[in-house]
């Protein structure tokens, strides 16, 4: 198993969280666009998932604003309604 692998693996668990909403959102994510990230998508993915869930949840939400701009793009793309579990009828 490479580095990359490893990093990736301890990516997955930690977007196992406490609450069903972020788990919905982060797994979305992740099917989607885990394997297209570089390193530093990867170290912006890791710096969101150390905040807590209540912080992370109104990141996502767009509550709040991430200061990097990695995190930025990366909240932007869970935003999107392509990884959006849940699809609201029109």
């Amino acid at each position: 198993m490479s580095l990359d692998d490893r990093l990736r693996n301890r990516i997955r668990w930690r977007c196992r969280r406490g609450l069903l909403e972020l788990d919905l959102v982060l797994n979305a994510f992740l099917e989607r666009h885990l394997d297209e990230l570089d390193a530093g998508g990867l170290e912006a993915l890791k710096s969101l998932l150390v905040r807590s869930d209540p912080e992370l949840l109104d990141l996502v939400l767009g509550r709040e604003e991430a200061a990097g701009v990695g995190e930025r793009r990366l909240l932007a793309l869970m935003r999107n309604e392509s990884c959006n579990p849940v699809q609201h009828p029109n």
